[in-house]
């Protein structure tokens, strides 16, 4: 006689909060960040696309998880009379802890930066936010007023159930047995009033084929409860059919699958045969998600072997590309792949290099085809790949031909280090560059005056990454790069045209080098040295760095960290031409008093020209007080 096994015993819905500011953050998301409501449907899809892929996977070790249902399937189910919408797998399940941590934290990468980010973009014309916070999930809100997961864990018996409303609580319990799926998840959406035609077969029919049709699980419609489910997508994979075969619309469609909402700007997709086989398929993107600088961003790219899901934390593609997306399927290696093994293998290794190179090539062709479309790739992630020529040292020269820079030549657009080598002046022996954390205030700056008088063109560079590839990189094609803020400028072999020309070239007087004398002495320590500049024409002084260390803005940086160490004190460069610093010096006959203050005011007009404050307010004032009363009286 066999005894049955008792049911499990039911347990109280016990209320739990959001690890979150769930209110706000949905009601922005729904107000502000979704603007098609469709995108619910193909969240919700992707994610019981995934969980059928995780189950292959499982499965390879563990075979009887599939048990009697090998083959992966997604059943969307319409109850128009009741206004609900069902979306249900058989894949891999969740238990009742799985359900908790899974749904019931949002925006994992940084709930405070995701409302700022979204709060900061609302009322912007076309700002394109969707697909950027990883909160796909709970876009069902913008169509459910209560959205309800049943779940079972494959291999497992007991099923639970989730149910929210979105207002800033979530329920977990265990849900009845004979109204759970075998194995996988439901999530059953209880729509709103004006969201009622999600429960209609012919808007559900719609969506889907235009934004899920790819995900590799097949895809039934059951138009009524009780009515026999019909096909709507084959689950085929998009990656394995002939490039020729794929129109531009289905490579669109299957990076949106993706997660993302922009048109891919490069499409990068081929077979790799010989000593490896493997396909590979990336999207770069023509719009930067909000976190592509966050430390914690992993990359997009997902790692199948022949069609089996494996991670999507592999690294296949390096650091710096970590906005592209995609996949790469490989048929060498093992199924049973871990994850010791895919961070050691060899066959991982030059996968990674081939997809590397391949998606690099893409983006030359573009820039050499498509110079417009190319500029807004690198306006949304030039400074992510600059972080290849610091890093990349095999693909250093590469990364620095697709490089695109703002000049003081190349107005509002770009120019590439090979433009900028065929306009060097006579006797130009480097490439200028002046680094800095804004724009407007790098074009301003005084340390561009002799450069701009002579006509020499230096890059403009404000990402924080710049200042430490110019000082690892030897040089581009023969010509190094020169801070123009460190050391001296040695412009005065080239030439200036001939209507530049005026007493700026004049040498000092030896009044002005008896006053430059004075001041090194007055400013003692707070300076390494003080000198005649030839790098100024119009401001009276600046500072800059020595020959030797770093320049300005990476001292400013690193002082910033904290890893400044020993920084050394800076060169004060006075204008031996300009009239204020003429006039000083004429006045052989003024106190000593008076002109200690006139250089102390100096030496701070240097640092605010330099982006930063005088060392002591309360001097800088007091000095400033005299030198105007003084010249008053």
């Amino acid at each position: 006689m066999t005894v049955d096994a008792p049911a499990p015993q039911a347990t109280s819905p016990e209320s739990r909060p959001f690890e979150a500011d769930v209110a706000k953050l949905l009601h922005l998301m729904v107000h502000s960040v979704y603007s098609d409501k469709d995108v619910f449907l193909r969240e919700l899809v992707s994610n019981a696309a995934d969980a059928c892929e995780k189950l292959r996977f499982e499965a390879i070790s563990r075979p009887e998880l599939l048990a009697d249902d090998p083959k992966p399937r997604i059943t969307l189910t319409a109850d128009a009379a009741n206004r609900r919408l069902s979306i249900e797998d058989n894949g891999v399940g969740m238990s009742g802890e799985e359900m908790v941590e899974a749904l019931g934290t949002i925006a994992r990468s940084g709930t405070k930066a995701f409302i700022e980010r979204v709060e900061a973009a609302q009322g912007k014309e076309g700002a394109h936010l969707i697909g950027q916070f990883g909160v796909g999930f709970y876009s069902a809100f913008m169509v459910a007023e209560r959205v309800e997961v049943v779940s079972r864990r494959a291999g497992a018996d007991e099923p639970s159930i989730w149910s929210s409303d979105g207002q800033g609580t979530f329920t977990v319990a265990t849900a009845d047995p004979a109204d759970a799926p075998a194995r996988g998840t439901r999530v059953t959406l209880h729509l709103l009033e004006d969201a009622a035609s999600y429960a209609e077969a012919w808007t559900l029919e719609r969506a889907v084929k235009a934004q899920s049709g790819h995900v590799p699980a097949p895809v039934y419609l059951v138009e009524a409860p009780g009515v026999e489910p019909r096909a709507l997508s084959d689950g085929a994979a998009l990656w394995l059919k002939p490039k020729a075969d794929i129109s531009k619309e289905d490579y669109a469609e299957f990076y949106r699958g993706l997660g993302a909402f922009d048109e891919p700007a490069v499409t990068t997709h081929f077979r790799a045969e010989g000593r490896h086989e493997y396909v590979a398929l990336a999207f770069t993107p023509s719009a930067a998600p909000y976190d592509l600088f966050d430390t914690e961003r992993s990359g997009r790219m997902k790692l199948y072997v022949k069609r089996v899901f494996i991670t999507d934390d592999a690294e296949l593609l390096p650091r710096y590309l970590r906005f592209v997306r995609g996949l790469v399927d490989s048929s060498d290696l093992p199924l049973n792949v871990s994850r010791e093994m895919i961070q050691e293998s060899p066959v991982l290794a030059a996968i990674r290099k081939g997809v590397t190179n391949r998606v690099l090539g893409d983006l030359e062709k573009l820039a050499d085809n498509d110079a417009e479309s190319f500029a807004k790739v690198w306006e949304a992630f030039g400074a992510v790949v600059k972080e290849g020529i610091y890093e990349d040292f095999e693909r250093r020269d590469q990364l620095l031909g697709l490089a695109r820079f703002r000049t003081t030549a190349s107005g509002e657009g770009f120019r590439t280090l090979k433009q900028y080598l065929a306009d060097l002046k006579d006797n130009q022996t480097a490439i200028y560059y002046l680094a800095g954390a804004e724009p407007e205030r790098l074009k301003a700056s005084p340390h561009l005056e002799g450069f701009r008088a002579r006509g020499v063109e230096v890059l403009l560079l404000s990402d924080a990454i710049d200042s430490f590839w110019t000082s690892s990189v030897q040089g581009f094609e023969g010509k190094p790069f020169k801070s123009v803020t460190q050391g001296a400028a040695d412009l005065s072999l080239i030439a200036k045209p001939e209507a530049a020309e005026d007493a700026s070239a004049a040498e000092a007087t030896p009044a002005v080098t008896a006053f430059i004398d004075f001041a090194k002495a007055t400013l003692g320590e707070k300076v390494s040295d003080v000198r005649a500049s030839d790098r100024l024409t119009e401001s009276p002084v600046c500072l800059v760095a020595p020959d030797h260390g770093p320049d300005r803005q990476l001292e400013k940086i690193l002082a910033g960290s904290g890893r400044a160490g020993s920084a050394a004190k800076p060169v004060l460069e006075i204008n031996p031409s300009h009239a204020l610093v003429a006039a000083l010096a004429a006045r052989a006959d003024v106190d000593a008093a008076f002109k200690e203050d006139a250089v102390g005011l100096l030496f701070d007009e240097a640092r605010i020209l330099d982006g930063e404050r005088p060392d002591d307010a309360a001097g800088f004032s007091a000095r400033l007080a005299r030198v105007l009363q003084k010249a008053l009286s």
